[in-house]
Formats: C-alpha cells, structure tokens, sequence
C-alpha cells in the first residue's frame, strides 16, 4: 500500500530540517542558520505508535529562484499541501506569528487539507509562555509547542498527525494482485505503454517531457491474471530538476518503487542505454525488487538478422549490475510484444517470491562445498554449518559459519549461482547475508 505523505511545510529558518531529523531519528536534512539550505525536497519513512508515514522536509527559499520571497515561498507550499495526505505548518516561537506565516496559513486553509500547526523552539520546559497563544490567530487550531533541538513536544505533535493519516488497507490490493511500476527517465513510452495496455487512454501521452507529474493505478486484469500498473514521473539528474514540481514527481517514482512487486524498466531504442537508465535500474536494485527491461520503440529500428541478439548482449553489458534482469523487445505504438511483457512480468514476480525449504538448501550446500572447498586463510579454513531462507521479495538466504572474515565475495557468489541453477532463480535479485554461528550480527 502506498505509505500517506506528511509534508513539514514552513517560512524559511523556523526549523523544519531540525524537526524533520529528530522525527526520523537521522541528520538527513541540512541544518544551517541560513535561509535556503535545505534545496532538494528530502524525504524518509518515519514511524509512530506502529503506524508508518513518508515524511517530507521542504525547502524555503531555493538560490536559484528569480521569484521575489513571497511568491517563491507561496509556490513551495501549493506543492507541499498537494503532494501530502496532511500539513505540517511550523512556525518560531522567538519571531512570532509573521506575515508570512499568516500567508502560507491561508494557503493551507484554501486546500482543504488537515494542517497540524507546530510552534518550534518552545525550548523551556512547563507552561509555554503567553506569547505562544498568539498564533491561535493563525485559524489552524490548537498549536503545539515543540522543541526541535531537544524533542519536546515531539510525540504530541506526531499523535496529532496521526489523526489525519488514513486507516490501515485502504488502498490495498489483493495477494494475487501484483503491483508493477513502470519507471524510467523522461519521454521513452511509459505512458503510451499503460495505455496500449488498457486498450483506451488512461493517462496522458505527449511527447515533452514531464507531462505525468504523479505516480497513478491502473487496475487491469485479463488472462494473465491481475495487475495493478503504476505510472510514474520519469526520473531526471538531480542535476536537471530544477522544476520544484518534479522534485515531489520524483518522489512519488521513488516510493512508487518502494510499494511494487515488480519495476519495468524502460529505455528508448531509439536512444540505447544511458548513464540516466543505470540510476533509475540501480534504485530498484538495491530495492530488492523483481525487474524486467522494456525496450520501448522497438519499431523505430532498422533490423537485421541479427540486431535484436547484438542489441541484447550490449544490454546484458550495461546492465552487468543486474545480470539476472530478463529483456522484452517491445513498441507501445504498434502493440508489439505486449503480451510477452505481462508473461515476463508474472515470471519475475513468481521468482521474487519463491521460498525454499532448509532441507534442499543444505543439500545444495553440501554438494557446492564438496565441489569447491570453502576458502582459508593463514591455516584457518571457512567452515559453513548450514544454510535458510530468511524471506522473499526478495529472496534472502542466512549462512552460519564459523568466521565471517573468511567468507570471501567470490565464493559468496559462487554459492548463490549454484542457488540460481538448481532452482532456476534467473530472473531476481538474491540476498545473502552471513552470520556467525555464536552471534546474530550481520554482514
């Protein structure tokens, strides 16, 4: 299910970094004294009374901008209130209610959305002082007085937010259903791919760039089975985001990500692979998720005989990070493949979540270990006592041994092919993680 967004949403220097790093136990966001540090909206799962939420920490003034302060301050919040389920306007104690505070309150108020009105750097301890019933004026409710260097007030205002989050499995989908993202950089097709899925246009194709700004749900379901297609902005540089709008777009691919079964990656013929593909393909990599390589625009190609072989083995090249990642020769204008990319989804989905049972495990392990002896090193030999699958999507596998430091990359690799070939794990990421026999740390 997608996790519901609370945006931190402020006048710049009043604290929303700080307060933002202390509700996620991390310094993630720049803290500085100066306006405008805080230039890329950050943003981190965070957690409360069970209950998780992505939390957004939005910039102020951007250095860049040749808007005036007001107008560039107004437009940061426009986008924050839209992106989020709920608002969280913090405003300083020690400055008072502002014009500007009054502005952006007024904003918030027009959208319609619940705000939850933070009042920072109530440092003392007991009853906050009488200046702080002054921001009452602002008409957002009850402010609460918070702390954002020490953490006081944190947890009221938390409860507060959680208020306004929705309920648990409102936009959840069934466990036959499987969840795919479409990503990829700017302009290669996604769009048009959903579309010629659905068989009518279900959202908009053009060919400028940007045109999808949120992550949106199509529900299809044909003999294939069930899906649930997301399409997401495409995702840029950091270097070329300079619209604050699709920074919250890149935002929504990324957690687009984080709630799929299955990331389709798509890159333009027309264009091959590039440095931009690579990012978009590494998040879901390091995401663990099942992916599957979609070569848009497959139409537009001169071919031979050979090109789609010559064009495969330049991609098993570039993605050589990737090397179980299966690819689908397609063209979303002509329809082309389609119906061998659903065949291809489900396969990886099903591979993601395989288990396997300790017992054929071991025997694997045994005859990989008698067929290549485990590693020593100054006398001292790898022992490796037994091996489990610890969870799927995706499939993770624990190895007790008696040194952890013995346990060398390359035979940590050669184990996990010998994994892939017995029980035909091709087409998914794999995690290994080792322990020693007398602990339970992790490598």
């Amino acid at each position: 299910m997608a996790l519901p967004v609370v945006a931190i949403v402020g006048r710049p220097n009043v604290g929303k970094s700080t307060l933002f790093n202390k509700l996620i136990g991390q310094r993630l966001s720049i803290v500085e004294d100066t306006p405008g540090v805080t230039r890329d909206r950050i943003y981190s799962k965070c957690e409360w009374a069970g209950k998780e939420f992505m939390l957004v920490d939005t910039g102020g003034i951007e250095p860049d901008s040749d808007d005036v302060i007001l107008s560039q301050m107004r437009r940061q919040a426009e986008l924050a209130i839209t992106t989020a389920q709920v608002a969280v306007l913090v405003t300083d104690m020690k400055c008072g209610v502002t014009a500007n505070d009054y502005e952006v309150a007024s904003m918030l108020l027009k959208s319609g959305k619940p705000v939850v009105l933070c009042v920072n750097k109530c440092d003392a301890l007991g009853e906050p002082p009488v200046e702080f019933y002054e921001f009452y004026n602002l008409g957002l409710g009850d402010p609460i007085p918070v702390s954002s260097v020490h953490g006081h007030g944190t947890g009221d205002l938390l409860d507060a937010v959680l208020e306004y989050l929705p309920a648990e499995g409102g936009e959840d989908y069934g466990d036959d259903v499987i969840k795919v993202a479409v990503i990829g950089k700017p302009n290669v097709g996604k769009s048009s791919i959903i579309n010629r899925i659905c068989g009518e246009e279900r959202v908009i194709v053009s060919n400028i760039a940007g045109t999808t700004r949120d992550a949106t749900d199509t529900v299809v379901e044909n003999e294939n089975g069930q899906f649930v297609f997301i399409d997401t902005a495409g995702i840029r540089r950091k270097s070329k985001v300079l619209e604050s709008i699709e920074k919250y777009s890149v935002l929504r691919s990324y957690m687009a990500v984080d709630r799929a079964d299955v990331a389709v990656i798509v890159i333009d013929a027309t264009e091959g692979f590039t440095e931009q593909d690579s990012k978009v393909a590494g998040y879901a990599h390091e995401k663990g998720k099942a992916c599957v390589v979609a070569v848009n625009k497959w139409d537009a190609i001169e071919k031979d005989t050979n090109t789609m072989d010559e064009f495969r083995k330049k991609l098993r090249d570039d993605f050589s990070f990737m090397s179980y990642v299966p690819f689908v020769f397609i063209s979303a204008k002509t329809g082309q493949r389609i119906e061998k990319l659903f065949d291809m989804i489900r396969y990886v989905a099903e591979q993601n979540s395989m288990r396997i049972s300790t017992g054929k495990l071991n025997d694997v392990l045994a005859y990989a270990t008698a067929r290549v002896q485990p590693p020593s090193d100054k006398g001292k030999r790898l022992k490796i006592y037994y091996m489990t699958q610890a969870s799927t999507k995706p499939p993770t596998f624990v190895v007790f041994v008696n040194r952890k430091d013995l346990f060398h990359f390359s035979y940590q690799r050669y184990l996990e092919n010998q994994i892939r070939e017995t029980f035909g794990l091709d087409a998914t990421p794999i995690v290994m993680s080792v322990r020693e026999r007398d602990t339970l740390d992790v490598k």
